[in-house]
């Protein structure tokens, strides 16, 4: 042996292996295993770590991130600290990012079914096999001449991937492609759009306010961009000009934002926009409106008088005069309207109840307010689509109407009511693939199933809505060469427009996404050369880009001017609360819904330290319950951590009581995210699917899902099963175990004693 090949021997594994290896003692792995080691890639030094710039796909806030990598490994994510969305910090969803990649239950190849449809039954395939199934069974469509009947379903996508996949379907001669997420924000940008005439959500300047009204936004938690909003509402709080925030919180159910409150409102739920729209009658009425078309607005809103909407709502007449008061006396003053607002049956009406409110006190295009983004810098597209929905899907699917339907990263089954049988609809689809990393309920549907790369492997772009007053483009780069045999979505889609040939070969002749997305970059930077002063060339202007993150102007531009007429918005506001099906003798609770802070809307329940970390408003672990008033548990025997039955007139689920006086005694409330048939071994069987429940109610204006729309009665069971919370107690109830003294009786004190 040569003294290189003895020393490389050395290095690897130690004296004792090299020596074992030499003398025929030990059974070692060969020469050639042990080399990558001593001489590996160029970027990765043995025991010195390396950090990436990249992109959190948790949820769609766009955050920024940097994974520190150790030889080869995912070892930690944190937030970057250049990122104008994150500004250095990561939420729980985004740490847990590791455990996607890591997954023991990750679709490790292609897969076949090969038995009955839904009941689990596939073989491994190769590559070349998966994509020529597909590329036929398309091909097949287009020589029937029914290229239209090729449905591609999504998750929310943007930039550059969102081009290739429109790209795709275009060029195929489809118009049909559809993106859908439980948790998106239709309703808010077609309120913008209708009322303010932007069609982007816009940056709400919570770090400069001084007196925020917030109708059913929980951005402490899951709204549009927590982790920027949190470190907003931070320095809000501070006052660092020697004026205190102030946060009041509208909402049937107190949130984690609401905990955090000065003020917390319980409207009685469906009725936020009735107490919105008496605000604003206030604000005219009062004289605090001074512009031209006040005599409009008076007009328009003069059956909002404070007296009906205290009768509706449940909120004191007084009250409601002292938060028109306050809101329109403290400057700067910004309005702002969530989840709970947005998913009644007339979302649309209360988020455009919602931007009256901002103009009228005058908080448009201002500091500490309402300030309009431009759209993404790279397409010049907004994400406002037309009003194809999951609903109009389901709909072409019970008809017949679709005879391939492609799937990626989205999961319909789960995230749809059981009477919109969704399941039903699709087993009436010829073909389904899903693209997929996981086998979650829909993907247990699919005909073929190609897996794809985690977003720690994969390549991409996304532009943050809502930015932060201005463009904010993050590039997603592989941290780590892939882990099994998978494959990106936008290679996938690549070797497809290959497989197909024709129009679609020619639109698409990248050889890999990471080119079409260099392309797409390149094509932009020829047309904004300003995009960096420092990068004289593309390549340098590439570099850069892949080393900070992503690209966003170095000064804020101004916003766009926008106003609100009272012509506008006459048809989209609403004169009674929304609707909750169920006799009220029958069904005696409304029954409200929010997405779980750690699994959002089911996707995060397969992270285990996404389940194990405690609910931070109950402590509950590893599965689910609803809250219930203390009042109204009482009234009805059921004691904290009884198992209950909760039904609507459209099902029945079951859950652990929790007694929360943060809720309403007409209301109980639950989170979205477990209770999955699927999904892998860490969310399979664990809590119930409030949505299960849930009936088949829309808003008219976008057709969004109504996820606050029925009642429901409580029953208790014989169950014996406990619900499993990190606290022992919820409150001090007098026991003084934290005891405290006023300074001025601590002074009184110091001077008896002297």
């Amino acid at each position: 042996m040569k003294r290189r090949n003895f020393l490389k021997i050395i290095g690897a594994g130690g004296v004792g292996s090299g020596l074992g290896y030499l003398f025929g003692k030990a059974n070692k792995p060969p020469t050639s295993e042990l080399i990558p080691y001593l001489i590996p890639p160029e970027d990765i030094v043995p025991g010195v770590a390396s950090w990436y710039s990249s992109l959190c796909t948790q949820c769609n806030a766009g955050c920024g991130i940097i994974v520190k990598t150790m030889e080869g490994r995912a070892k930690k994510i944190e937030g970057n600290p250049l990122h104008p969305v994150s500004k250095g910090k990561v939420c729980s969803r985004g740490q847990a990012s590791l455990q996607a990649l890591y997954n023991p239950d990750r679709i490790k190849s292609p897969l076949k079914r090969t038995g009955d449809r839904g009941k689990g039954s596939y073989e491994e395939i190769s590559w070349d096999e998966a994509i020529s199934i597909l590329s036929r069974n398309l091909i097949a469509l287009g020589e029937k001449d029914e290229n239209d009947r090729l449905h591609f379903l999504t998750s929310l996508t943007r930039g550059s991937l969102n081009r290739l996949i429109n790209d795709f379907m275009t060029s195929y001669g489809s118009p049909n492609h559809l993106q859908y997420e439980l948790i998106q924000n239709k309703n808010l940008l077609f309120a913008n759009n209708a009322s303010m005439g932007i069609q982007t959500i816009p940056h709400y300047d919570i770090a400069n306010t001084k007196y925020l009204l917030s109708f059913g936004a929980d951005f402490a938690s899951t709204w549009l961009s927590p982790v920027n909003y949190s470190s907003a509402y931070g320095q809000m709080r501070q006052g660092e000009d020697g004026i205190r925030g102030r946060l009041i919180q509208v909402e049937p159910r107190l949130s984690l934002t609401g905990a955090n409150a000065d003020e917390w409102v319980p409207a009685k739920p469906g009725t936020e926009s009735i107490l919105a729209l008496a605000i604003a009658h206030l604000i005219v009425k009062e004289g605090h409106y001074k512009g031209a078309d006040g005599a409009a607005w008076k007009a328009l809103l003069s059956e909002y008088s404070p007296k009906r909407a205290a009768s509706i709502t449940d909120i004191a007449e007084e009250r409601i005069h002292h938060l028109a008061k306050d809101f329109v006396k403290t400057r700067p003053s910004l309005a702002i309207g969530g989840e709970s607002l947005a998913r009644y049956e007339n979302g649309v009406s209360g988020l455009v109840a919602v931007n009256i409110l901002n103009h009228l006190a005058g908080n448009i295009g201002k500091k500490g307010g309402v300030i309009p983004n431009t759209a993404e810098p790279l397409t010049g597209k907004s994400t406002l689509e037309s009003k194809n929905s999951i609903a109009s899907l389901a709909q072409a699917a019970s008809d017949s109407k679709i005879k391939t339907l492609l799937v990626y990263n989205t999961n319909p089954v789960f995230t749809t009511p059981n009477a919109m049988k969704m399941k039903e609809s699709l087993q009436k689809i010829p073909f389904i693939a899903s693209f997929s990393s996981f086998m979650d309920e829909t993907t247990a549907m699919a005909d073929l199933i190609l897996p794809v790369h985690t977003s720690l492997e994969d390549w991409g772009d996304d532009f943050a809505e809502p930015a932060v007053g201005y463009p904010v483009a993050t590039i997603m780069q592989p941290a780590v060469s892939p882990t099994l045999n998978t494959m990106g979505i936008g290679d996938i889609i690549l070797s497809l427009a290959k497989g197909v040939g024709g129009k679609v070969k020619d639109k698409l002749p990248w050889n890999g996404f990471s080119d079409y997305l260099k392309d797409a970059w390149k094509d932009s930077y020829s047309k904004n050369k300003a995009m960096s002063a420092s990068a004289l060339t593309f390549d340098g202007f590439w570099n850069e880009l892949l080393a900070r993150g992503g690209w966003w102007p170095s000064e804020r531009a101004n916003g766009k001017a926008v106003a609100v007429s009272p012509n506008a918005v006459e048809s989209h506001i609403s004169k009674t609360p929304s609707h909750f099906e169920g006799n009220e003798s029958e069904y005696p609770l409304y029954l409200t819904t929010y997405p779980h802070s750690h699994y959002l809307d089911g996707r995060g329940a397969n992270l285990p330290w996404l389940q194990e970390m405690p609910d931070p408003m109950t402590s509950v672990v590893w599965g689910s319950w609803i809250e219930v008033n203390p009042k109204t548990a009482a009234k009805m025997g059921i004691k904290e951590g009884d198992t209950v039955t909760v039904e609507s007139p459209y099902g029945k689920i079951k859950a652990h009581a929790y007694l929360a006086p943060g809720i309403r005694p007409d209301t109980v409330s639950m989170p979205i995210g477990q209770g999955h048939a699927s999904y892998g071994r860490y969310a399979k069987d664990r809590g119930s699917n409030p949505i299960e429940i849930l009936p088949f109610k829309k808003d008219a204006n976008t057709l969004e899902l109504a996820l606050n729309s029925t009642r429901v009665r409580l029953s208790r069971t014989a169950s014996s099963d406990k619900m499993v919370k990190i606290e022992g107690s919820t409150r001090e109830l007098g026991r003084n175990i934290v005891q405290t003294i006023s300074p001025d009786k601590f002074n009184k004190m110091n001077k008896e004693t002297a």
